[in-house]
């Protein structure tokens, strides 16, 4: 069986680089990175990936404008997306939960627990 994909979009290089790590040594899946939503949307509609990570805030596009963006695309509308957020404010749930929002992370997060999050969040586990 092929491992599950999950892709990044977070501008967060180094972030991004610990979340690769965790999710490949030990959730066992292939991990996707993108740096901005617009590298992020352009890779989910090339690589369909299982699921999607995602920054809420980004320079180039806003996180909620990008999950929009994927859900109104028949290529990406399907595709599962947990929210990484270090925003204090707390998230819409209303408008999470009708894009499709599975669910949350919160910044900072416990890298040895990420892996376990993501796989409860997806039910993957």
């Amino acid at each position: 069986m092929l491992a599950k994909r999950i892709l990044v979009i977070d501008d967060e290089k180094n972030l991004c680089t610990v979340i690769k790590v965790c999710l490949e040594n030990i959730g066992g899946w292939q991990v996707l990175i993108a740096q901005s939503g617009s590298e992020g949307l352009l890779l989910a509609e090339i690589e369909v990936p299982d699921a999607i990570l995602l920054d809420l805030m980004m320079p180039d596009i806003d996180g909620m404008i990008l999950l929009h963006t994927l859900r109104i695309n028949s290529v990406t509308q399907r595709i599962p997306v947990i929210l990484l957020t270090a925003k204090p404010q707390p998230i819409d749930v209303n408008q999470s939960s009708q894009l499709g929002v599975l669910g949350v992370i919160s910044k900072p997060f416990d890298p040895v627990e990420l892996a376990d999050q993501v796989a409860q969040i997806l039910k993957w586990k």
